[in-house]
């Protein structure tokens, strides 16, 4: 009877670890999702270019010049300078032909290629910057996606908008899961706590094993979340090597660190309040429910 007591305990054990870990799984995946979602608009806001086209008869020290001082400034994450030259080989190799033979001259023009940093592209900061460095006579023109930057930015509000809802509500689903995996333990045992507290026991004293083995499932499940969530992120790094800036040591932490806290705290509130709860009711109660 002993044996088969002990083996229903850790079957009970192992599929509550299984059931809490699954939902864990789920919370951590949304986490993710969310943190990455972030750093990939960053990504793409970062990767939309502002082009400032110089004149032809710009010398080399003024183009030198623009390039330092838009390098010093705070919205400047890359510069480069592309000469006519850079761009007729750049054109030659892609069209297989060299426009120089037909027309007779360079039809391109030099230009100072920026990478703004994430907050500065949108349209409201591009403007003031725009004007700031159109006081520079070499510049000719200025030219940058300002309806790609626009639809990028209101796409990017909108799926914020709702990966939060979507996090908000699979916290209460997986808030609700694991509380009813762990009332369907508790509920088990529920006349071994009645008899517990027919022989004198207090309740600190009755709580405090089944809070630490609920603790013990919270860590367990949280440890196998986190080892399949990054079982998960080493296989999709394995196949799209590219998506490696996405997936920080920060994000990671911050993924991990959230899965343990929460299966750690859900499952000692949800078994603290459901061994409260039965040790308030009444011997003949417990057969009613």
């Amino acid at each position: 009877m002993k044996q088969k007591k002990k083996r229903a305990i850790d079957i009970q054990f192992i599929t509550a670890c299984i059931s809490t870990s699954l939902v864990l799984l789920l919370l951590g995946t949304v986490v993710m999702v969310v943190l990455t979602a972030g750093r990939l608009s960053d990504h793409v806001r970062e990767n939309l270019e502002l082009s400032l086209l110089l004149n032809d008869d710009a010398r080399t020290e003024e183009v030198n010049r623009i390039v330092s001082y838009v390098e010093a400034q705070h919205y400047a994450k890359e510069v480069r300078y592309i000469s006519k030259e850079e761009i007729l080989a750049d054109q030659t190799t892609s069209m297989g032909l060299d426009p120089t033979e037909f027309l007779g001259y360079n039809p391109y023009t030099a230009s100072i290629e920026v990478k703004l940093k994430a907050d500065y592209a949108n349209t409201d900061s591009i403007t003031p910057i725009k004007n700031r460095l159109m006081r520079y006579t070499q510049i000719r023109e200025i030219s940058y996606p300002s309806e790609l930057m626009d639809n990028v930015n209101e796409n990017i509000q909108k799926i914020s908008a709702l990966l939060l809802a979507l996090a908000l509500a699979l916290s209460f689903i997986s808030f609700a899961l694991i509380s009813n995996t762990i009332k369907l333990t508790i509920y088990s045992q529920r006349f071994l706590l009645h008899t517990m507290k027919l022989v004198g026991a207090s309740w600190s004293f009755i709580r405090r094993p089944f809070l630490l083995r609920n603790l013990a499932i919270g860590i367990a499940s949280g440890v196998l979340a986190n080892a399949l969530i990054g079982g998960g992120v080493y296989m999709l790094l394995k196949h799209e090597p590219q998506l490696t800036h996405l997936f920080t040591m920060q994000t990671l932490s911050i993924v991990g660190g959230s899965v343990m806290v929460f299966g750690m705290l859900i499952t000692l509130l949800c078994a603290y309040a459901s061994i409260n709860r039965f040790l308030r009711m009444k011997a003949g109660d417990l057969y009613y429910i």
